[in-house]
């Protein structure tokens, strides 16, 4: 299978604390990634590092063969964990926003999910509920044309039928030669989409391996063998 992303003897240090360790790991095309693991373990530093936020401390990362900067960050389609729209932003203004910074960023694609909303496109998104908002962001998100969609907790914090709203929006809007990373700690309300997943503790990564590979050869949902493999 095609590698989309290769990190090699990847480490990110903060003074003595090491939150990346010397990772290896590789991202293939068309698959939907869970990058589980629990609090403190690396993931939105690996994510960070990945989507050219942060430079790692030594090692390396390849996004379809080249380093993270101006060209990978046209390649990679990003959600941070906290939204960075403005309060006062109309929708129809970040909309505008995205389709002037990104070149693969598809309007019609946007305003048909808006519109399955029923989001006013002149409402400011401080007049919008949480879940709204959080929406609209993977909407914006997920109307790119991108090799890699990196996606922080997408679901944290919304009630479930907006997840299930999320969920159906990023199943329904990357193509096959691209991948999803997704980060989240909400396991079982995700794990129905998941093609593979990586668990990551203090750094480094434990496991990888597909989701069907869980369930025949463990005999367990992924939620449960995460459970027991961080004996939590």
């Amino acid at each position: 299978m095609e590698a989309l992303a290769e990190i090699k003897n990847l480490t990110k240090a903060y003074g003595r604390k090491v939150a990346v360790n010397d990772m290896n790991l590789t991202i293939p095309r068309g698959r939907i990634i869970g990058l589980l693991g629990p609090n403190g373990s690396g993931k939105t530093t690996l994510i960070k590092m990945m989507s050219g936020l942060l430079r790692p401390t030594s090692g390396s990362i390849l996004i379809n063969g080249c380093r993270p900067g101006i060209d990978t960050k046209a390649k990679i389609s990003y959600l941070p964990e906290r939204t960075y729209l403005q309060a006062d932003m109309k929708v129809c203004d970040a909309v505008a926003i995205f389709q002037d910074f990104y070149p693969d960023f598809n309007p019609e694609r946007a305003k048909a999910m808006l519109d399955s909303l029923q989001v006013p496109q002149d409402a400011r998104l401080k007049t919008l509920s949480k879940g709204t908002r959080e929406k609209i962001q993977l909407i914006l998100v997920m109307s790119r044309n991108a090799d890699l969609f990196i996606l922080d907790e997408p679901i944290a914090g919304v009630d479930p039928a907006a997840r299930d709203y999320i969920l159906n929006t990023i199943l329904t809007n990357y193509n096959g030669n691209s991948s999803i990373l997704l980060s989240t700690h909400l396991i079982s309300d995700i794990e129905n989409i998941l093609d593979e997943v990586i668990f990551i503790r203090e750094g480094q990564v434990l496991a990888q391996m597909g989701v069907d590979q869980i369930r025949e050869e463990h005999g367990q949902s992924v939620d449960s063998y995460f459970r027991r493999v961080f004996a939590c």
